[in-house]
């Protein structure tokens, strides 16, 4: 297996979108782990490759008819190679998260479950979309150790991903006009979500209450004005062409979504931080796809 083969078999520089998951559940907890916080994003990205290559070895046959391009079925990764790699990623996922803790590697833990479930069993079902919403809702909670704080930002990236992985069913096929309008009323809704939680919290905090009611509402404004064109365009033509844009443009929405999260929670200097991966995440789709 080639290091380019390896790259298009993990989705590679997709898991840009992922490191922050963490950072906002570590931020909307008060930071539990503290410097051992750092193995987190780390934790995070080597269970997102676990999930992308397991999904391919899972839709090995499935690919073969629809995207014979993709490694495994292109005949440049066997399948006991992806099926390795999705293994050992996932044992380093949960490795890293061992080093911040027995929380967080408890959350970790279950968050591996559910990648192995969706990839499995939940993706050819009803349950797929919720199953996979509920990946990024447990990547959030382990930056948080589970501690009850983090639900609502967790809750956000969950429904942001709910939309983007119902309509990226369709990228084959197409979807459908009402698939497409839940997509945008979640992003609106999620949106206004994170913006209004920023100046709540901005109230909170008498140190950068004025730099949080700020920045939240306004990477909150990004995060909308990124993701909802794309999904518009899939209202007007549901067509598969469509459908893989806006999937392509959801998974790198996460990033200014996961940016006003943490503004929201006090941390503008990590939130605007955050969002240097966008261009770095955007220029690594154009190599490999991350979907």
């Amino acid at each position: 297996m080639r290091w380019r083969d390896l790259a298009e078999l993990v989705r590679l520089p997709a898991a840009l979108t992922v490191p922050g998951d963490t950072l906002v559940g570590a931020a909307a907890a008060g930071w539990p782990s503290g410097r051992r916080t750092a193995a987190l994003p780390v934790a995070s990205a080597a269970l997102y490759w676990a999930g992308m290559a397991l999904n391919d070895w899972s839709d090995r046959e499935l690919d073969a008819v629809e995207r014979p391009e993709r490694p495994v079925p292109s005949g440049r990764v066997a399948p006991n190679e992806a099926l390795g790699t999705a293994a050992a990623l996932t044992g380093v996922g949960l490795a890293f998260a061992a080093v911040a803790g027995r929380r967080p590697l408890a959350v970790g833990t279950a968050l591996a479950a559910a990648v192995w479930t969706y990839d499995l069993v939940a993706k050819p079902t009803a349950a797929g979309p919720v199953v996979m919403a509920s990946t990024r809702f447990l990547d959030v909670l382990m930056g948080a150790g589970g501690r009850r704080a983090a639900l609502a930002p967790a809750a956000a990236l969950g429904v942001h991903t709910l939309a983007v992985t119902a309509v990226s069913r369709g990228e084959v096929h197409g979807t459908t006009v009402g698939t497409a309008r839940a997509a945008v009323a979640a992003t609106v809704g999620t949106g206004t979500a994170a913006a209004l939680g920023a100046l709540v919290g901005a109230r909170r905090d008498t140190g950068s209450g004025a730099a949080t009611s700020v920045a939240g509402p306004a990477l909150a404004a990004t995060y909308v004005a990124a993701v909802l064109p794309a999904q518009a365009d899939v209202v007007r033509a549901p067509d598969a062409g469509n459908a893989r844009r806006a999937t392509g443009v959801g998974i790198r929405g996460m990033v200014p979504l996961q940016a006003a999260l943490l503004a929201g929670q006090g941390a503008v200097g990590a939130a605007l931080a955050l969002l240097a991966v966008v261009p770095l995440a955007r220029a690594g789709a154009r190599v490999v796809s991350p979907t």
